[in-house]
């Protein structure tokens, strides 16, 4: 088994994966916030970690993957008020929207996917070690850090004083002892989401969530912390100050790898710019194993472009991989070739991967019934080729009776309050290509492509 190399943000550098306990990597990834549908661009970090999970899972004996929702937060207050419906309503469908919608791109539920609000315990607890410490101060019923009390402060982003203060988009007011200190915990109104604390009833701030989840799950340090490069400031620069400050002498996350923003037809995606697509949007304009296919075709530190030109070289690719395994549709049962692993160990060199496949794909074309087991092995390792290649080229047809039968098990299963049952029944359609809707006369049923 080749070892591993990653690009670590922390040093600037590739570097080889050393994990604190080899029995059991743990990795921690921030995930949505949960106020509307998820846009393409969203998607792209559920794949690049997903791949780096299955990767771990092959490499270890043991993996544990945490991947938070962000249920409180402005955001979520402000599209509530804007729709009319209670926030619980909100963060709810939302929620359910998303496990949908990245199911169907071949993604799985995290090992741990805790919610901000059931964590209020565990940021109340760090927030008072800061105070204690010094490194926090209590004003006028909201808590800040304050950043002149750690002396590297800035130095993840790489930021010098006035770059942290115009990037932060800092709220200059009274109560802040230094305009670049941020809030940890502040105020809520009676309409507004709040719990008891120490300081009045009041909600976190956004940082100190992910600082306390990965602490409950992975403890003081763990092996990885991954995300989007939008993320290295604030969010991430703010973490690493806060959860040092609150354990002296822990690491937090030992290695920090950030993934590039995706691109619409050559430009940053901004609603502003009406290039903004949903993910769901997206998956009706291709199946989901496409869709993560383009996801992977380059680098995950590269910024890839989503187009209607990559949707079709990408569905191309695929197919071509399929006629591969057409000629040996039993195939089975192999192993992943070490061209592919040093590619994938070397910092997840998915375009390297997917060109060693490429090479595997010539020769099952050619006959090589050993090779096609091999692509299989290879991309069931990325989430790829999961299908049997007369369904993939069907276009994912199949029993309409059996999908009208689950849609009466879930339902069953609603009118129980199993709505475990009826979450795993829905995601488990959505990866196979089968979307749901529920209206006010039922639910009714569609194929993403």
């Amino acid at each position: 088994m080749p070892e591993l190399y990653l690009h670590n943000h922390l040093t600037r550098r590739k570097e080889r994966f050393e994990p604190i306990d080899p029995s059991h990597v743990r990795m921690y990834v921030c995930g949505p916030t949960v106020y509307d549908l998820a846009h393409v661009g969203n998607a792209r970090p559920e794949v690049v970690y997903d791949v780096l999970v299955r990767l771990l899972r092959q490499m270890y004996p043991k993996v544990t993957y945490v991947r938070n929702l962000t249920d409180v937060e402005d955001k979520i207050n402000a599209r509530a008020a804007e729709l009319g419906v209670p926030i619980a309503t909100l963060t709810e469908k939302t929620t359910a929207d998303y496990h949908q919608d990245v199911a169907a791109l071949g993604v799985p539920l995290p090992d741990v996917e805790p919610r901000a609000t059931g964590h209020i315990k565990e940021m109340i607890e760090i927030i008072e070690r800061l105070i204690a410490s010094g490194n926090a101060y209590a004003a006028e019923s909201h808590v800040l850090f304050s950043v002149g009390s750690f002396a590297n402060y800035g130095k993840f982003s790489g930021r010098n004083a006035e770059e942290l203060l115009a990037g932060a988009r800092v709220d200059v007011a009274p109560y802040k002892r230094d305009p670049g200190d941020f809030v940890l915990w502040k105020p809520s109104s009676p309409e507004l989401p709040g719990w008891d604390s120490p300081w009045g009833r009041g909600r976190p701030g956004w940082h100190i969530e992910c600082s306390a989840m990965a602490w409950r799950y992975l403890g003081e340090t763990f092996d990885i912390h991954g995300g989007g490069t939008d993320l290295i400031f604030p969010h991430h620069e703010n973490e690493i100050a806060q959860s040092l400050c609150a354990f002296p002498g822990s690491q937090f996350a030992r290695y920090w790898v950030h993934n590039g923003m995706l691109l619409v037809d050559g430009e940053k995606m901004a609603k502003s710019a009406g290039n903004f697509i949903t993910l769901r949007d997206a998956l009706t304009r291709a199946p989901g194993e496409v869709i993560r296919f383009l996801l992977i075709r380059s680098h995950y530190r590269s910024t890839p472009d989503f187009s209607d030109a990559a949707i079709t070289e990408a569905k191309s690719e695929l197919n071509r991989f399929y006629r591969a395994l057409e000629r040996f549709p039993d195939a089975g049962g192999g192993t992943v070739p070490a061209k592919v692993m040093d590619a994938l160990c070397d910092d997840l060199n998915t375009p390297l991967a997917l060109s060693a496949m490429h090479a595997l794909a010539d020769a099952a074309l050619a006959g090589g019934a050993e090779e096609a087991a091999s692509l299989r092995a290879s991309g069931n390792l990325l989430g790829l080729l999961t299908q049997a290649p007369d369904a993939w080229f069907r276009g994912g047809t199949e029993d309409s009776d059996a999908i009208e039968a689950a849609i009466q098990e879930r339902l069953s299963a609603r009118k129980t309050r199993d709505f475990a049952r009826a979450d795993a029944i829905r995601a488990d359609l959505a990866g196979r290509g089968i979307i749901l809707e529920d209206g006010p006369g039922g639910t009714t049923w569609r194929r993403s492509s």
